[in-house]
């Protein structure tokens, strides 16, 4: 296998390696995925993301995708994902600047996400719809998604919210004295999440400010994460304790949500690229 080009970026600290498969020259084991995301003996990213061609509708060539790029996103872990804010806004910048446009739409697992480039650096992404069925998230059970009965140490009582992904979003009076490396991994795997769960705490500074701290399921602590920060703002407004609209103070920076009307969830935040170059065939061809 010869060398495949890459880039780095991130969105508030949040890195990927981003590898363009959209002729499907290619192809991604799970070990492939962890050595090319080891930070010692790979690139190292929180995500590995791969740009496709968007897949047909209802595989049929009459019906293709109305989107520029679908967006794979693996897990350091080499598992799946089905959504990452930050990865969207840099993966839609990329395309933006490739057709010379200002909106674009980015597919995922999850569905369909419109992007639009704001100026100034700055990239906003419709996330979809908040979820808040348990049927959504989802639980081994039925419960009260407000009011989760689950505990980890000093997190008590999360709000559960899927936004293309599962979050356990807990209130916490002082976010910095939460030990993300103990009680993360205890939440992520608790019984009560089949498919595991993205753990937040969140401190409400004000009415339109929240501070926010992310263990993200199968790649832990991270510097933000963007389907994470929406979560944290429906569920603080779920429990009135904001408004619908909210800076989140994440360890890399901030950024804006909104929980619309029409029930989305609109992200809007910076994309900055760090290097590119090309992978080693050695580390495709590992496992």
């Amino acid at each position: 296998m010869t060398a495949l080009d890459f880039i780095k970026m991130h969105g508030l600290g949040n890195d990927f390696v981003i590898l363009d498969n959209r002729d499907g020259a290619f192809s991604l084991s799970r070990a492939a995925v962890r050595a090319i995301a080891d930070r010692r003996r790979g690139v190292g990213c929180d995500q590995l993301i791969v740009m496709e061609t968007p897949p047909a509708h209802n595989g049929s060539s009459i019906a293709p995708s109305i989107a520029d790029v679908f967006m794979r996103i693996y897990n350091p872990d080499g598992s799946e994902s089905g959504a990452c804010g930050n990865a969207t806004r840099c993966v839609a910048s990329l395309i933006m600047r490739e057709k010379a446009e200002t909106h674009v739409i980015v597919e995922t697992i999850s569905g369909l996400l419109d992007c639009e480039n704001l100026g100034d650096g700055l990239y906003s992404v419709d996330m979809g719809p908040a979820r808040l069925d348990w049927r959504d998230l989802p639980l081994a059970k039925a419960r009260d998604t407000e009011n989760l009965e689950i505990s980890a140490g000093p997190l008590q009582n999360p709000v559960g919210v899927n936004i293309g992904n599962p979050h356990a979003v807990f209130m916490v009076d002082d976010a910095e004295a939460i030990d993300l490396e103990v009680f993360g991994p205890m939440v992520e795997h608790d019984k009560l999440f089949p498919e595991r769960t993205n753990v937040e705490a969140v401190q409400v500074l004000g009415e339109d400010r929240i501070r926010m701290r992310v263990w993200e399921r199968g790649a832990g602590i991270t510097q933000a994460c963007g389907s994470g920060a929406c979560a944290a703002l429906v569920a603080t407004a779920r429990r009135g304790l904001t408004g619908r609209k909210a800076d989140v103070v994440l360890d890399g920076g901030v950024l804006t949500i909104e929980w619309l009307a029409d029930n989305n969830v609109l992200m809007s935040g910076p994309v900055a690229t760090s290097f590119a170059g090309k992978l080693d065939p050695a580390l495709l061809e590992a496992g």
